[in-house]
């Protein structure tokens, strides 16, 4: 059993070959090639922290995946985690990866980075950023294997968080303003990301702009919700990565419990992949993708750092 380190995780990572092996997972996974259980939760009160438990197989490979993350008040990295890989025919645990939330921090911004790609106009006139922690800033910068559109426009409830976003955005070489509501971050933006820890909605319907796409990552646990459901009605296209997750926890299950939209009316990301007809076809559609994470991501981003013999 070998012990991985952030900083031997971090020298292995192949960024583009992480990528293509996430794309790849996904359309596996809406094949049905791949055995997702349900997420397991634990919620420990306000004091303590809050544990997210993933874990999957796809189908023939050598290795299973289990991921524990966590986020924690009195932890000022904000999330810590470990993936444990175990052999698929022996049930020996193979790998630790101590990437300390890390690898769940990337894979989620190569999601956000893969519905852009498929789903986003072509044209970016701003970036709109809602939020200021780890995934502000690693969307943002994923995206920049989408666009060349270096400007950004975020929105954030803390004014000295915004700043320090906005000092550190710069410094990668963005051009960073401030927004003082989501409804001008809306008219200012036609790319849009949200990525906080809401439990009401921060995006108006009343807010979207003709040929904007949106992608919320925040809502991955139950009573987390950043969009206004009607968002949904008027998305030409509703993507999730995972139908069955989204409409348990994710901002997909607002509209489906208020009849606003039903379940075929979602797309998976992995049909988006696979099926080029199923993506944005015009410049004023609006698009909305709901990611909750699935293990699917946990599984192909362990695989991208472990060595090939170990697959």
């Amino acid at each position: 059993m070998k012990i991985i380190s952030l900083e031997e995780i971090k020298s292995r990572l192949d960024l583009k070959k992480a990528i293509v092996m996430q794309e790849e997972g996904f359309r596996l996974f809406s094949q049905g090639k791949v055995t997702v259980p349900p997420v397991g939760y634990m919620q420990m009160g306000e004091q303590f922290g809050k544990v997210h438990i993933k874990y999957g197989w796809i189908q023939n490979d050598k290795i299973f995946v289990v991921k524990i993350v966590g986020a924690y008040p009195e932890n000022k990295a904000k999330i810590q985690g470990v993936i444990l890989v175990f052999n698929a025919k022996t049930g020996a645990l193979m790998a630790v990866l101590q990437d300390g939330g890390y690898l769940t921090n990337l894979r989620t911004a190569i999601a956000g980075y893969i519905v852009a790609k498929y789903m986003a106009p072509k044209e970016i006139s701003a970036i709109g950023i809602v939020g200021t922690g780890a995934q502000a800033r690693l969307q943002a910068e994923l995206l920049q294997e989408y666009s060349a559109c270096r400007d950004l426009v975020v929105w954030g409830h803390n004014d000295e968080s915004v700043r320090k976003y906005i000092e550190d955005m710069e410094k990668k070489g963005f051009k960073v303003r401030q927004a003082t509501s989501t409804s001008e971050l809306c008219k200012q933006c036609n790319l849009i990301v949200t990525t906080t820890t809401a439990r009401k909605p921060l995006i108006w319907a009343k807010d979207v702009q003709p040929g904007t796409h949106i992608t919320a990552v925040g809502a991955d646990a139950p009573g987390k919700q950043e969009l206004d459901p009607n968002i949904f009605k008027l998305a030409d296209i509703c993507v999730v990565d995972s139908k069955s997750q989204c409409l348990d926890h994710g901002e997909a299950f607002y509209p489906f419990k208020a009849g606003i939209i039903k379940e075929e009316d979602l797309i998976e990301l992995g049909e988006i992949v696979h099926n080029p007809s199923l993506r944005r076809q015009s410049l004023k559609q609006v698009t909305v993708a709901d990611l909750t994470g699935v293990s699917v991501q946990d599984i192909q981003i362990a695989k991208s750092i472990l060595s090939p013999d170990a697959l």
